[in-house]
């Protein structure tokens, strides 16, 4: 009788233990599903939480998105120092924020992501405002204007759309050009790549009969290099480029739109565009043409 009492002793305390671990168990789960859920909530869509403008003061660093292929907007000098007009601005603002530029190399068709994922604070890489872009990011006040341009070689001018049926057109991926083109003139053949050092010596290499993307962009090559033109000027619509941050980054949007505006009294981006481009283009273009000061586009 004692040894039944006993077994039954044991049973009931192994059955006790059994539940106070699943119970243990279970609450540690769903701690931690709760814990996963708010990370998830605070870090949006974009997997990974924006700074904050106080949060960049305190790191010393803002980390600036920049091209490093595309001269005379954001490129790498032959000392490896990061030039061109955005990285101007990007300097103008990390001396504000009163900390360090950090920048980042990106490929056109990587912005975005960049931002989404927290890689990038602000991207200053000659992006193009437009509806589908607004979806995936902020974007702030713009500083400068733009529209398409295709460059060929001087011999065999394009000077019109239509020249392009059947031909080879290359365009850079995830830039405005492939989209204009992809939707409006099928009959074009387009050659993609990723980089616009790849863009340019595939034009150069004679892989393409033309390359088109910003008019800024093309008409400053074209005058570095001999042998090619500018036969169309001005193609689709007249867009703006402006600094973008992460979708939702509020406080950091905010303070580089008082940023902009700012600048905008000083005539900033006019100083930007004497200091970077008019070395480039002489009197090819005139600033009035390309600048926007104080995000009022004219």
């Amino acid at each position: 009788m004692k040894n039944r009492i006993k077994a039954l002793s044991l049973a009931l305390a192994l059955t006790l233990s059994v539940g106070l671990l699943a119970g243990c168990s279970s609450n540690k789960a769903a701690s931690s599903a709760a814990g996963t859920d708010a990370s998830s909530a605070a870090q949006g869509t974009g997997g990974s939480t924006a700074r904050s403008v106080d949060e960049i003061k305190k790191s010393g660093k803002v980390i600036i998105g920049v091209f490093s292929d595309k001269n005379p907007f954001g490129y790498v000098d032959a000392n490896g120092k990061y030039q061109g007009y955005d990285v101007y601005f990007a300097e103008r603002i990390a001396k504000d924020l009163g900390v360090e530029p950090e920048y980042v190399s990106l490929e056109p068709a990587s912005r975005v992501e960049y931002l989404k994922t927290g890689k990038v604070d602000i991207v200053l890489a000659n992006f193009t405002v437009t509806k589908e872009r607004a979806e995936a990011v902020d974007f702030a006040l713009p500083y400068m204007k733009v529209a398409l341009g295709v460059v060929s070689p001087e011999k065999n001018l394009i000077t019109d759309v239509k020249q392009l049926a059947g031909k080879k057109l290359i365009v850079a991926k995830g830039t405005t050009a492939e989209t204009y083109f992809t939707a409006n003139h099928p009959e074009i053949n387009l050659v993609k790549f990723d980089q616009y050092t790849e863009t340019y010596n595939a034009l150069l290499d004679g892989r393409g009969d033309a390359f088109s993307t910003d008019n800024t962009e093309v008409l400053a090559w074209a005058l570095q290099n001999p042998g090619f033109k500018v036969g169309i000027e001005s193609l689709g619509d007249v867009d703006t480029i402006a600094p973008a941050v992460q979708k939702g980054n509020k406080e950091l949007l905010d303070w580089l739109n008082e940023e902009i505006k700012t600048l905008g009294k000083e005539n900033f981006f006019h100083k930007d565009f004497e200091e970077t481009l008019k070395p480039v283009y002489g009197n090819a273009v005139a600033p009035e043409n390309l600048v926007v000061e104080g995000g009022d586009v004219k």
